[in-house]
């Protein structure tokens, strides 16, 4: 059941794509912002209301609506898992970017690259050079494939449609009260917390399938070496291992209006571009088949008692 409803929800995507900016989620970050407005008063105790009112009727709702579904024909609760799985989920989320970026890159129209990409990151990108771009686009490209692909599904298939639910509404909760001032940081601290630590396991064992289906031996080194000087952890245990998979730097300082943004050191090998960008693609899918292989495994094995 929980394969072919992964299954038909990626073929789906694939066909057609929801946005990152659609109505839905667009609907769901008004309401976000409105209950920081309203109950934001710096009190970490306002931010816990505000989660459990933001969340847990949403994810209480959708495992009640699969129960009643599953109750009434398991062919209805297979059209429900996909249907969440389909909004909680999917590459093209973040895929245009990506690829609008390349063509940029591969055409000599770094001007174009430079755009797409301050418009996927809500940054100018404008004093980044070309190697530059390649590179924040591969970290982009692998943190987005974990937050909308891999995440989602690992919360999916331990707890159901309610946890890839719980993944993506818990994920946008922390990005929309992400503190932006002194008044925030208690309110939005628990939103963080909670999303880190769910993410705890998933975010790992992403990095861990990138590194069997890329440079397995330069991967451990980077996971082990370089991911925890990363100021955020989660990314930088995926951009580690990502970038050692890959044989390509990431990290390292960028160029912006005020001069050198210095960052750590991640990954092996090469200075990024077009190329690796292609070869992230390919890393990123073999991760996901190698993902989908286990679970029909498992799904297979346990049909067979």
């Amino acid at each position: 059941m929980k394969f072919l409803s992964l299954l038909a929800a990626l073929l789906i995507e694939q066909v057609r794509p929801l946005r990152h900016d659609n109505a839905v989620y667009a609907a769901y970050v008004r309401y976000l912002h409105t209950l920081e407005r309203q109950l934001n008063a710096g009190q970490y105790m306002n931010g816990i209301v505000a989660w459990v009112l933001a969340v847990l009727p949403v994810v209480v709702a959708a495992v009640a609506v699969y129960h009643l579904l599953d109750a009434v024909s398991p062919l209805l609760a297979w059209a429900w898992n996909m249907a969440v799985l389909y909004l909680t989920m999917g590459f093209r989320q973040f895929s245009h970017y990506f690829r609008e970026i390349a063509y940029g890159l591969r055409e000599g129209d770094l001007e174009r690259a430079r755009e797409h990409l301050g418009r996927w990151r809500g940054a100018s990108a404008a004093e980044l050079t070309g190697p530059e771009v390649a590179r924040v686009s591969i970290e982009l490209a692998l943190v987005g494939a974990h937050r909308h692909v891999f995440g989602p599904i690992a919360g999916f298939i331990v707890f159901g449609p309610g946890g890839a639910l719980l993944y993506r509404l818990s994920e946008m909760a922390a990005e929309a009260w992400r503190v932006r001032g002194a008044e925030s940081v208690e309110f939005a601290r628990f939103a963080e917390r909670f999303f880190f630590w769910y993410d705890w396991l998933p975010a790992r064992l992403t990095a861990a399938s990138f590194a069997i289906v890329g440079n397995f031996e330069d991967a451990v080194y980077c996971w082990r070496t370089q991911a925890a000087s990363w100021v955020h952890g989660a990314y930088g245990t995926l951009l580690a291992s990502g970038g050692g998979a890959l044989g390509v730097r990431l990290g390292d300082p960028l160029h912006n209006a005020a001069g050198i943004e210095y960052r750590p050191e991640l990954g092996l090998g090469d200075e990024a571009d077009v190329d690796y960008m292609q070869s992230t693609i390919g890393l990123i899918w073999r991760a996901l088949v190698l993902w989908m292989f286990l679970i029909f495994v498992v799904t297979v094995a346990h049909s067979l008692g």
